[in-house]
Formats: C-alpha cells, structure tokens, sequence
C-alpha cells in the first residue's frame, strides 16, 4: 500500500496521536480495521508510523506556511503535487487534511514539536522535511520574507544547526546563486580534506535508501534526490575552484 492508502485508510491518526494524530482523524474517519486487514493481506510489517509523520508533516506545515504568507500561488500548488506525487484518485483527500490544517486556529508549533520529539535521533529526516517545505516556498521563484520566516521558526524548534537550515532552504536556489560551501555545510576556510570529510559524511546521510529506512517515504525521494544532486554540484563546484580531485 502506498503512504497515501496508510494514512487516509484511517488508522493513521490512531498510530500516530498527538495534533498530527487529531488531524488524520477528523479527515479520515475511522476505519481501523479497514487498515489493520490491509495491512495483514500484504504482509505488512514493521511501524508505518514514521513515515506517515514525515508526510502528514510536510502536509500540515505546508499548509501553515501557505497561510503565514497569505497567498497560495499556483507554482506552489504544483510544486506541492510534485511533492508528494499524490496520484489523481488521492488528490482530493489530501486536500482535505491540507485544507483542515489550514484552517485550523492552532498554530504550526504543535504539529512541529510533535515531528521534533519523533525525529529527534534522526536530525537528517527533519533536514529532509524542511527541504519539502523549502521547495514548496521557491517554487515561484522567490522566497518571501513570511516564507523565510516560517523556516527559521520550524528549523529552530527541529534543533537544525546553522549549516542544514542554509542546506534545507539553499538547495533549491539557481546554482549559480546558492554557496557551495553552505550547501556542504563547511567555511571557506576549511581545508580540502575537512570538505572531502563533510561531502562523503552527507552523501551517505542522503542516500535514498538510508533515508527511507529512517522515515522518509519513498514518494518523496525524488525531491531528496535533488538535494543529493545539488550536494553533488556544490562539491564539483568547490572541486574546480580549489584544484582538488
């Protein structure tokens, strides 16, 4: 089953709990056991939780950002498919828990304390769930000063550093615009062998595989993907400029 059929399936929000938990459930109903029996015809093992938190958390900031910033743009509706690589037939119920997040009174800092306590051992998922909502903001072009601070606000209650926020928020600029050393998360001052050490470190935090395994859903690698290619791009970039191989 794809993330989609867990988390709209309805058992969802009864795995997860908390406000990312409450938003499944007024959405979703309550078909538990509908889930649960999917789960055993497929032979379905190990805790979908996690990953259904990475994407009902890329939906609900999503949809707080959309309303910090006031405008929804059709670039960024596009860019939100493209996101999340919703099929035809899903479309509309994830407009729904789009739509009821945004909505809702809460603020976005529940839902964002939630993914935190979660991921916390895992700073490079929450890296990734901030490089969604990045792309999501760029995607007409420009980074508004709402946008930006929507992401400042998320990355500090994810706990990120200075050098994966620049990373998150960088990846989807023009190469020519964004700094390779920041997309490497190293000062010009370093020397070859600290970049090299850095790059091999993220290239293997970024592998498809590895990022699945600690919660990313495989409907959004594609997007982390980029990422890894930009981090490619950027060291190449660097490469050249120091006379390094």
């Amino acid at each position: 089953m794809s993330i989609w059929g867990k988390i709209l399936g309805g058992a969802a929000g009864f795995a997860l709990g908390g406000p990312l938990g409450a938003i499944i459930g007024t959405v979703a109903g309550h078909a538990v056991d509908r889930y649960r029996a999917t789960q055993v015809e497929e032979g379905g093992g190990g805790d979908p939780t996690r990953s259904i938190a990475f994407t009902i958390g890329v939906i609900v900031l999503s949809a707080k950002m959309a309303k910090a910033d006031g405008v929804v743009t059709r670039d960024e509706i596009d860019a939100f498919k493209q996101v999340f690589r919703v099929p035809a037939n899903e479309t509309a119920n994830v407009a729904k828990v789009f739509n009821q997040a945004r909505r809702g009174s809460a603020g976005f800092e529940p839902y964002a304390n939630q993914l935190a306590g979660m991921f916390r051992e895992n700073p490079v998922v929450l890296e990734e769930l901030l490089n969604c909502l990045a792309y999501i903001a760029h995607a007409d072009g420009a980074l508004h000063p709402e946008e930006s601070k929507f992401l400042h606000e998320v990355s500090a209650i994810f706990g990120l550093d200075r050098a994966a926020f620049e990373r998150a928020t960088s990846i989807n600029l023009n190469p020519d615009e964004a700094d390779p050393y920041q997309l490497i998360g190293v000062s010009r001052k370093a020397t070859n062998d600290e970049i090299k050490s850095a790059y091999r470190e993220l290239v293997k935090e970024n592998h498809p595989d590895r990022l699945m395994a600690q919660g990313v859903p495989e409907e959004f690698i594609e997007v982390a993907n980029k990422k890894l290619a930009a981090i490619n791009a950027a060291y190449e970039n660097i490469q050249r400029e120091r006379g390094f191989t």
